[in-house]
């Protein structure tokens, strides 16, 4: 027997209908400044991003965060003592603490006053501008 040739039809898909009118003005273009902070110590990491704060506040920036990342664990496994004991082992772990602020649509004095600002070590920053 030979199959039959389907009978079902497709629909057109439904088309979004864009309604355009005379006075549309252009959108205003948003910078966005992303800022992510590591740390080993949380607190050394919620000091600095409160100077972080502090300093974006003090221009008036519109600021969103600090949001709270995910802490990445790193954990090492590792043998107590050589050759024999292989059952005698050792775990450690690094916890990697991290924070994500916002600042958007921020003005030249802003950045250069977050480039001036010192933090203490231990604390890196990943600046992207969005």
């Amino acid at each position: 027997m030979a199959k039959e040739p389907s009978t079902k039809t497709k629909k057109p898909k439904a088309r979004k209908s864009v309604k355009k009118t005379a006075g549309d003005k252009k959108e205003e273009v948003t910078q966005k400044l992303r800022i992510r902070v590591r740390a080993y110590e949380y607190k050394i990491l919620d000091v600095s991003v409160k100077q972080i704060m502090d300093t974006a506040l003090r221009f008036d920036a519109n600021v969103i965060g600090p949001i709270p990342l995910p802490t990445e664990i790193k954990k090492y496994t590792v043998n107590r003592s050589t050759f024999v004991h292989k059952n005698a082992r050792e775990q450690f772990e690094a916890r990697i603490h991290k924070r994500l602020i916002d600042i958007i649509n921020p003005t030249q004095k802003i950045i250069e006053s977050l480039t001036n600002l010192s933090l203490p070590s231990g604390v890196s920053i990943e600046v992207k501008i969005i």
